[in-house]
């Protein structure tokens, strides 16, 4: 198992205590690896939240010792310009306005801004101008928070 896995299997009870969402686990192995989870909390995620959660995983991953080395563990929101990475972000980021592009064009439009509605039968689904936009998840280049 990898160790993003196992990480994962270890934060998830400690971020329902307060509803946060897992983002993102990247670990890049080197001579001091590096542990970087990616939290959201529905009502700002804040320097404290991710103290909270940094002390909390911190001390699981010190007694698992599922890291054989010092490492470093850094703990944030995902960022203002973030891409979404799996398709997990689509539910933890509904109600958030977005931009999504497209690698081919929607009635002569390859960007779209507008609130997140979900993703649903493979199908991106943005209110954009009061209207209800269904974007192919196939043919989804880029989405990313709008802010």
């Amino acid at each position: 198992m990898k160790v993003e896995e196992k990480v994962k299997e270890l934060l998830l009870p400690i971020l329902e205590e307060r509803d946060f969402k897992l983002v993102d686990i990247e670990f890049i192995p080197s001579k001091r690896p590096i542990l970087r989870i990616y939290i959201y909390n529905p009502e700002g995620t804040s320097i404290d939240d991710c103290e909270w959660v940094s002390k909390r995983i911190g001390a699981l991953l010190d007694v698992e010792d599922l890291i054989d080395k010092a490492y470093i563990l850094e703990v944030s929101s995902p960022g203002l310009d973030r891409k979404f990475k799996n398709i997990e972000e689509y539910d933890i980021f509904k109600g958030r306005d977005v931009v999504v592009k497209t690698k081919e064009p929607i009635n002569e439009k390859k960007v779209f801004k507008g609130t997140l509605l979900g993703l649903e039968d493979e199908k991106v689904k943005i209110k954009e101008n009061e209207e209800t936009v269904e974007i192919p998840f196939e043919n989804v280049s880029q989405t990313k928070l709008d802010f």
